[in-house]
C-alpha cells in the first residue's frame, strides 16, 4: 500500500480470544486507521484503533450495510461459520475484499467428507477412511466391525471443534455412531460421518497464509483439547497452546510444505476454488510420516493468541492480509521472533458443559509483556464479567518455553473469577523427556519420504491393466524380480531381436500442467514400438520406468493404464517396469517416463532392405496430430500467444488446447505388420524429432535421397496455426514436426498399389508423398 493509498478500515468478525489477538496485532500496523469488531467482547474496545459494533457475525446484510456506510475496505472473518455460509461472496459483490476463502473453498472445513475426498484425489497423506450418511447407520456399524483397525468418528459438518469421538473399543465406536447418527448429538453436523483410521503420534497445528498460489506457514503449534490435566476429560475448543512445537523439526516442516500444504493450495486452485486467507491444518506425526487430520479455513483458537506474539515487529499483519487478497503474498516479509509463546485458557466452571455467566473478573499485577486476551467476556457497568465457556486466553512470550510458561502462570494466578478453571500442564509434551525422544526417534524409509505401502498399493491397482496385455509368450503378471518372455511360443524360424527405448519429451510437461495423465502412456509405447516396426519387427514385450519425488498412486496408475492400452494397440505384452520414488529429485508433483520395447523379425525381412532404388515410391500415413515431438517449440509459441492449455484452440474452438496437444501418438504396428511379413515394404521411417528432413534419410543408402511433395496432403490446422503464429519457416516445420504424416513407407513402384490396397483394407488413408531420387537428403516441393 503506497503512501497515497487509503488507510485500512477493517471489519473484524467474531467475539473470541482469537479476534482480540488479531485486533491487537492489526492495530500495530501503520496501514490501519480503524478496526470495527462485530460483535467483539469485553476486551476488544480496549485495543487501540478498535471499537465494538453490535452486529452479529451471522447478520450478513447488516454487516454489509455497515461496511459500505463506514467505508470498510478489508473484512477479516474470525470464526468458520460465516466463511462456510458465504460471507466472502456477500462482500465481494459490493467490492470489499475479504481475508478468507469463498464458500466453495471453505468446504474444506465445512465438510470433512469433502476434504477427505479432496485429499484422496490429490494423494495428500491422511488416514484411511470411509464416509457414511446418517441413513446408512447399519452399514457404518458393519464397517466399524470389519475394518480391522481402531477408528475415530468425525461429524462431517461444523460442530464448534467438538465433533470428534475417539472410542477405545469397537463397542464404544458402535455406541458413538448411534450418538452421532441416530441421537444427533452434533445436530445437522452429524448428518454425514467420517470413520477413519486411528493414528498415533504427536499432533501439531500449522497455520499458514495463502494467496491461492503461495503458502507461508507460521511456526507449528501444539494445542490441548481435553479439559483435564494429563489430557483427560471431554474435548473442548482448546485449553491452551504453545509454539513453536519442538517436535516439528525443520525437516518435518519442509516435508509438510512439499507433500501437504503446497499440494493442497495447488489442488484447490486447479479445481476452481483457490484458497485465500489462513489455512489451518492439523497433522499427526506418525511413524510412517506426517498425516493430515483435518483442514480449518481460519485462524485457530487458542493457537492464534500465542502465534501473534511470535510475529516480530517487521511482520505487519495488515500488510500480509492485504497481500493475500491482492494475490501477491510473495511480496511481503513474514518474519518470526526467536523464542517461544504460550496461551493458557481460563474457563468457566462446568465448561465444556453448561456453565454460569456474569461472574466478575478481577485482574491483578501481570508480568511485563503478558497479554490477557478476552474471549467469553462482556462489560457490565464498570466491570468485566464472564459470558462464555472460555473466558480469557493468557498469552506470554519468552526466550525459552519455560520462561514463557512461568510468566503465563504468574498472570493466571493474578486473575480471579468465581469458578476459574484451567490446566497447569500446558506444553507438558515439550517438557517431557519422551517428547524429546520422539524428535530423535529411529528413522524409517517412510520418514525419508519413500512409501513402500504406496508402491504396493500401486502394484495391486495396475495388475488388471497389465493382465489385459497378455499374448503368446507372456502371461503379463507383475510383482516378481523381472519379466519373462517365451520366444519359442511365437513360432519364429530365424529371428533377430530388435529393441528400442524412448520417452515422451516435453509433452509430459503439458500433461502435468494440465492434470491429464491418461494418454501419455500410449505415447510412451508408441515412440518405442513404432521404432520397432520400421525395422520390420513385431513388438513382443514392453517395460516402463516411472520416476518421481513422491509417488501419487492415482496419477501413476493413470499413466500405466495408458501404457497398457498402448501395448494392446501394438500387440505386445507389458511384462514389467520400475517405479522409482526419489525424494528431492523432482520438483513438486513432477514425474518422468521412459519405455523399453523388444520385438522380433525373421532375418530375411529385417528392414531397411538393401534393394532401395531411384524411383521407389514414398507413401505417407497420417498422424493423429503432433504426436510426441516439437513440444518445446509449441510451448514457446503458446507462451508468445498468451494462451493457456485450458484455452479454446484458435484452430478448433470446439476443443481446448490441451485436448488437441495431448492426442496420443498413433501406433502403426497392426496395419503394417502383415505387409512387412509379406515382403512388400523396403523401408519405413517413423517421423519423430527431426521431421522429414532428419528421419527419412536414415533408411537410404548414402547415394540416395528423396523429395517430399508438401502439397500432396492437407496440412492439419494445428500445424498451420503454429507455423503462422510462430512465424516458423517451412524447412524448420519439416525438421521439427511431422506436419500431418507420422509414418513414411518406401515401396517399389510395382508393389505400390498392392501396399495401398492392403492399408486401405485396414482403414488407413494412404497418400503418395514423393519418390526416391539420386540426390542425397530430402528435397521439399510445394508448400504446407
Amino acid at each position: 500500500m503506497s503512501d497515497e493509498s487509503p488507510k485500512l478500515r477493517i471489519l473484524l468478525l467474531g467475539s473470541g480470544g482469537r479476534e482480540h489477538a488479531l485486533a491487537w496485532k492489526l492495530a500495530q500496523s501503520p496501514l490501519v486507521e480503524r478496526i470495527f469488531v462485530a460483535p467483539g467482547n469485553g476486551g476488544t474496545p480496549n485495543v487501540n484503533k478498535a471499537e465494538n459494533i453490535s452486529i452479529s457475525a451471522e447478520d450478513f446484510n447488516g454487516l454489509r450495510d455497515f461496511a459500505v456506510k463506514n467505508e470498510v475496505n478489508l473484512v477479516v472473518p474470525g470464526p468458520e461459520q460465516p466463511l462456510v455460509d458465504g460471507v466472502e461472496t456477500v462482500f465481494r459483490k459490493v467490492g470489499i475484499p475479504v481475508f478468507g476463502p469463498s464458500a466453495k473453498a471453505a468446504r474444506m472445513e465445512g465438510s470433512k467428507a469433502f476434504s477427505k475426498d479432496f485429499m484422496a484425489r490429490h494423494s495428500i497423506p491422511t488416514a484411511s477412511f470411509r464416509t457414511f450418511a446418517s441413513s446408512d447407520y447399519a452399514d457404518a456399524v458393519k464397517y466399524v466391525e470389519s475394518c480391522g483397525y481402531r477408528v475415530v468418528l468425525k461429524a462431517s459438518g461444523l460442530a464448534a471443534g467438538k465433533g470428534v469421538l475417539i472410542p477405545e473399543t469397537t463397542e464404544e465406536a458402535k455406541r458413538g455412531l448411534k450418538e452421532i447418527m441416530v441421537d444427533s448429538i452434533f445436530g445437522q453436523a452429524g448428518s454425514e460421518v467420517v470413520i477413519e483410521e486411528y493414528l498415533e503420534g504427536p499432533e501439531i497445528s500449522v497455520l499458514a497464509f495463502s494467496d491461492g498460489y503461495t503458502i507461508v506457514p507460521l511456526p507449528a503449534a501444539q494445542d490441548h483439547k481435553r479439559i483435564g490435566e494429563g489430557d483427560t476429560g471431554p474435548n473442548t475448543g482448546g485449553m491452551g497452546a504453545y509454539a513453536p512445537a519442538p517436535v516439528a523439526t525443520p525437516e518435518i516442516m519442509t516435508k509438510l510444505m512439499k507433500e501437504c500444504l503446497q499440494p493442497t493450495i495447488d489442488g484447490m486452485r486447479k479445481e476452481g476454488y483457490p484458497f485465500v486467507g489462513l489455512l489451518f491444518t492439523g497433522f499427526m506425526l506418525t511413524s510412517n510420516g506426517p498425516r493430515v487430520l483435518e483442514y480449518n479455513v481460519r485462524f485457530g483458537d487458542p493457537e492464534t493468541e500465542a502465534l501473534m506474539l511470535l510475529l516480530d515487529e517487521k511482520s505487519d499483519l495488515a500488510a500480509i492480509m492485504l497481500a493475500c487478497v491482492e494475490r501477491r503474498l510473495d511480496s511481503v516479509n513474514i518474519s518470526i521472533r526467536p523464542g517461544f509463546a504460550v496461551s493458557v485458557i481460563l474457563a468457566s466452571a462446568g465448561y465444556p458443559g453448561s456453565y454460569a455467566k456474569g461472574k466478575q473478573i478481577s485482574v491483578g499485577q501481570l508480568p511485563e509483556g503478558v497479554i490477557p486476551f478476552h474471549a467469553g467476556t462482556s462489560r457490565s457497568g464498570d466491570n468485566t464479567v464472564t459470558s462464555g465457556g472460555r473466558v480469557l486466553a493468557i498469552a506470554a512470550y519468552g526466550p525459552t518455553l519455560r520462561d514463557a510458561l512461568d510468566d503465563a502462570y504468574k498472570a493466571v494466578d493474578a486473575i480471579s473469577f468465581d469458578g476459574k478453571t484451567f490446566r497447569r500442564d500446558i506444553a507438558h509434551r515439550a517438557l517431557n523427556n519422551s517428547q524429546q525422544a520422539t524428535s530423535s526417534a529411529s528413522l524409517t524409509y517412510a520418514s525419508a519420504g519413500v512409501s513402500v505401502d504406496a508402491g504396493n498399493s500401486l502394484v495391486e491397482k495396475i495388475k488388471p491393466y497389465v493382465r489385459a496385455t497378455r499374448r503368446s509368450g507372456a502371461d503379463a503378471e507383475i510383482g516378481g524380480f523381472g519379466g519373462c518372455f517365451d520366444l519359442k511360443a511365437c513360432g519364429y524360424t530365424d529371428p533377430v531381436l530388435v529393441s528400442g527405448t524412448d520417452g515422451v519429451g516435453t509433452k509430459l510437461r503439458v500433461a502435468m500442467d494440465s492434470g491429464r495423465h491418461d494418454t501419455v502412456g500410449i505415447d510412451l509405447v508408441a515412440m518405442s514400438v513404432n521404432d520397432l516396426i520400421v525395422q520390420g519387427a513385431e513388438p513382443l514385450y514392453f517395460l516402463d520406468y516411472y520416476g518421481c519425488s513422491k509417488l501419487e498412486v492415482e496419477v501413476c496408475a493413470s499413466v500405466i493404464k495408458g501404457i497398457a492400452e498402448g501395448c494392446k494397440l501394438a500387440g505386445c505384452a507389458l511384462i514389467g517396469g520400475e517405479t522409482a520414488e526419489m525424494p528431492g529429485m523432482y520438483h513438486g508433483d513432477d514425474y518422468d517416463l521412459a519405455g523399453f520395447a523388444v520385438g522380433a523379425v525373421e532375418r530375411s525381412l529385417l528392414l531397411p532392405q538393401s534393394n532401395i532404388i531411384e524411383g521407389d515410391i514414398l507413401l505417407g500415413l497420417p498422424s493423429s496430430g503432433l504426436h510426441s515431438n516439437g513440444f518445446s517449440l509449441v510451448r514457446k509459441i503458446l507462451e508468445r500467444a498468451k494462451l493457456e492449455y485450458s484455452s479454446p484452440a484458435p484452430w478448433d474452438s470446439s476443443k481446448n488446447i490441451a485436448d488437441i496437444l495431448l492426442e496420443p501418438t498413433r501406433i502403426y504396428v497392426k496395419p503394417l505388420l502383415p505387409l512387412v511379413q509379406r515382403g512388400l515394404i523396403k523401408a519405413m521411417s517413423h517421423i519423430t524429432g527431426g521431421g522429414f528432413i532428419e528421419n527419412i534419410p536414415r533408411v537410404f543408402p548414402k547415394d540416395l535421397g528423396c523429395y517430399v511433395d508438401l502439397s500432396a496432403w492437407e496440412t492439419p490446422n494445428v500445424f498451420k496455426w503454429l507455423m503462422k503464429e510462430g512465424n516458423v519457416e517451412t524447412k524448420e516445420m519439416c525438421r521439427t514436426f511431422n506436419c500431418g504424416i507420422g509414418m513414411v513407407l518406401v515401396v517399389s513402384a510395382e508393389n505400390a498399389n498392392e501396399v495401398i490396397k492392403g492399408l486401405k483394407e485396414n482403414g488407413e488413408n494412404v497418400i503418395e508423398i514423393g519418390k526416391v531420387t539420386r540426390t542425397p537428403g530430402v528435397g521439399l516441393k510445394g508448400s504446407l
